[in-house]
């Protein structure tokens, strides 16, 4: 069996034109280790392992394996080379089996394939696989987290020496993720591979890696053994300063909820359809009490895109009530303006943003047609833009000024013009889902501390995430949905994050219904 290669880069540099994506980047992966890649968005952790697997050729530097010089002209090179990579996107075929997916994996397929010695093949191999699939399944069959075991497997099946990870658990439950890791890692450390996986968690870095390299704007700024570190220093150097920007709860929220325990968000009964005609929300009830984040946890797929859309009004109730502050909500314009009620969404360029306007008139959409801002059906531009220039300068955007194009801006930036507008008056109710996926860093803590920041200022918040150590992080209650029912509930201060995993993975349920 082919043996884990090391493999360092030496001054490895690419450009785009007058950019420079890598500058002189050296990283030595020792044979046998996992060895993480952080950096935030834009740092040049694509272009670096593009430039190992053939994607790109680099400009200046040179590739060395096993202390020999290497070039790697494109992707055939380095998987003749025994590298392969995972991409954090699945490249699975839908309408195939698990069994016809594997085999397509190997690349040249004979005219006729003899599929008694294929299939006999495959479950030699499934048998001795770190995670099991069913060979007949189809991904359509598979959950998000055994779709990503199954691009994992096609990867272990062609015995890489390298094998590349990009943000491999991103859809995987906490017991996916650490049964994933913990497979990987022992694969690494039989000598069987080295393993280098761009990750942004790191709980992950710190459980599962042997060594760690950052980049920052191209460049790398750190690269050590994960025993000579620790989250603080690694944080410091993916955005250059010398104090980690941590988002520690404060007890300004306990405070608020003892003060008044009514709730301001309450779902009671809520059932909806989903886009195929099956039922994605089951009777949920919960509520949210004023100064109070309530995450609510879920593997992807399992009813919370069909909740925001109930909440939002974009999807039709088969029954069930939703109200604010006593209210009962329609979702519709003038509630959301009198009770207060203020989102920020997943991909806000589609969901809270019009693409063709610029950065001042998105910031507008809430309150243009305020007597503030509007009188006698004119719009007054100038305190609009007065307004928007002290909206950019609070909330630190990224942007050429109020009359860019909202498009030309990077996704953390898009995020803080939407945050900018939905809090720029006291939030009574705002609702969030997955607004940090795809962020940086930097964007991303930005993004929480203001979560936390309108918390403690009284808002009733509703945390819709995919990302389990964001739930544990920013929440003061959480709530697991599974097959668009609320499974079970727990204040975060006694969370336990494997308990978390198996309601999310639907394990408890379907025990407590045996018993």
């Amino acid at each position: 069996m082919n043996s884990a290669i090391s493999l360092e880069s030496y001054k490895l540099t690419k450009r785009f034109g007058g950019f420079t994506a890598l500058d002189g980047v050296s990283i030595k992966v020792r044979p046998g280790t996992v060895h993480a890649l952080l950096g935030e968005n834009g740092a040049g952790k694509s272009t670096f392992v593009k430039c190992l697997v053939g994607y790109y050729k680099s400009d200046e530097g040179a590739v060395l394996i096993d202390d020999r010089e290497t070039n790697i002209e494109s992707p055939t090179d380095a998987r003749n080379l025994g590298i392969g990579m995972v991409y954090q996107h699945f490249t699975v075929v839908p309408g195939m089996t698990v069994a016809e997916n594997l085999l397509l994996s190997q690349g040249e397929i004979p005219n006729v394939i003899p599929w008694g010695k294929v299939r006999d093949a495959l479950s030699k191999f499934m048998e001795s696989a770190p995670f099991k699939l069913d060979l007949d399944a189809t991904p359509m069959d598979l959950s998000a987290g055994e779709k990503q075991k199954l691009e994992i497997l096609k990867q272990i099946l062609l015995h890489p020496r390298l094998l590349i990870l990009d943000e491999p658990t991103s859809v995987l439950t906490p017991d996916e993720a650490d049964e994933v890791l913990y497979a990987l890692r022992a694969s690494a450390h039989r000598k069987e591979c080295s393993i280098i996986m761009i990750t942004h968690k790191f709980r992950e870095v710190m459980a599962y890696c042997d060594d760690v390299s950052v980049l920052r704007r191209g460049a790398l700024v750190l690269s050590k053994e994960v025993s000579e570190t620790h989250s603080d220093e690694l944080a410091s150097a993916m955005i250059g300063s010398s104090e980690s920007q941590s988002s520690a709860k404060s007890s300004t929220s306990k405070e608020i909820m003892n003060s008044s325990s009514s709730s301001v968000l309450s779902v009671t009964h809520l059932t909806a359809f989903g886009d195929r005609g099956q039922l994605a929300l089951n009777d949920i009830s919960f509520e949210v009490s004023k100064g109070e984040i309530l995450g609510l946890a879920g593997v992807s797929g399992n009813g919370q895109k069909e909740l925001l859309e109930t909440l939002t009004g974009q999807r039709t109730i088969l029954s069930g009530e939703i109200s604010i502050s006593g209210h009962s909500f329609q979702a519709n314009r003038a509630q959301n303006q009198s009770l207060l009620v203020r989102g920020l969404p997943e991909e806000p360029l589609i969901n809270a943003c019009v693409r063709g306007m610029t950065v001042e008139e998105n910031l507008a959409l809430r309150d243009f047609d305020e007597a503030e801002f509007s009188k006698f059906g004119f719009i007054s531009w100038s305190k609009l833009r007065h307004k928007a220039k002290a909206a950019i300068a609070e909330y630190a955007i990224k942007t050429s000024g109020p009359e860019a194009p909202i498009g030309e801006l990077s996704g953390g930036n898009i995020q803080r013009v939407v945050l900018a507008r939905e809090l720029s008056k006291q939030a009574n109710v705002l609702l969030v889902s997955n607004a940090t996926f795809g962020l940086d860093f930097a964007a991303t803590q930005e993004i929480r501390n203001r979560l936390i920041a309108a918390r403690n200022t009284g808002t009733s918040i509703l945390l819709i995430s995919e990302d389990l150590d964001e739930i544990l992080e920013l929440s003061d209650r959480i709530a697991v949905i599974s097959s668009g029912k609320i499974v079970h509930t727990v204040a975060s201060s006694k969370a336990n994050r494997q308990t978390l995993g198996s309601y999310m993975a639907g394990e408890r349920q379907e025990l407590e219904s045996i018993l």
